[in-house]
């Protein structure tokens, strides 16, 4: 297990990665399996919520418009630029990102948006998409139990009663927390209770490096 894993998760207006846009981003750090550090901010689209998307997560845009002051709430742009910095600077102190089907939905999405938002396809020397260490806790079940007939739907909600962990709810911080927490309990039942560390950062330097960003 990497010493240091980045939970990441989104909400949005729908679910094409091509065309909708990330609503809430949900970010926590655990550290030896411990959480250390979360962020949570919210974007007012500049598409409309679908009806349907909506009555996952329960936020219109006039929810959004009514977080400012009790919450960070940005721009499409302001929160593309925030959540690549997130996943850059984590990048680069070792961590594994974390969640439930990241590749293809929260990360794909971002990168869409990234190039229709700030002309940018996150290939560039500031930041690689491609080079992140990803854990997808769908992907990990299926290492772990490939036979589809025991396990025919494999959800982050599924993965979570499986294996005794609280659920997120639909809200993006709580199923970045969930998706971490479901692959902890991967590893100890995959180790037969067992979890073994293979340190991916400097420890000594860890905490500095968190608090600078």
């Amino acid at each position: 297990m990497p010493e240091l894993l980045l939970g990441f998760d989104t909400e949005t207006t729908g679910l094409s990665v091509a065309s909708e846009r990330a609503i809430s981003y949900g970010f926590c750090a655990y550290r030896f399996g411990v959480p250390v550090w979360s962020e949570q901010f919210f974007v007012v689209p500049d598409k409309p919520i679908s009806p349907g998307a909506r009555r996952v997560h329960g936020l219109s845009i006039e929810d959004i418009e009514a977080k400012r002051g009790s919450e960070s709430v940005y721009s499409v742009e302001a929160g593309l630029t925030r959540a690549i910095q997130i996943l850059r600077d984590y990048h680069e102190l070792g961590a594994y990102v974390v969640g439930s089907n990241v590749v293809r939905f929260d990360l794909e999405m971002l990168r869409r948006s990234s190039i229709s938002v700030l002309g940018s396809e996150l290939n560039d020397e500031y930041f690689d998409l491609s080079l992140l260490r990803i854990i997808d806790v769908i992907e990990h079940d299926l290492a772990i139990e490939p036979s589809r007939e025991l396990r025919p739907r494999r959800g982050q909600e599924f993965l979570c009663r499986h294996y005794g962990v609280a659920q997120g709810g639909h809200d993006a911080l709580s199923d970045a927390r969930a998706a971490v927490e479901v692959f902890l309990e991967q590893v100890v039942h995959n180790n037969a209770g067992q979890a073994t560390l293979d340190l991916a950062t400097d420890p000594d330097g860890f905490v500095e490096s968190l608090e600078s960003h």
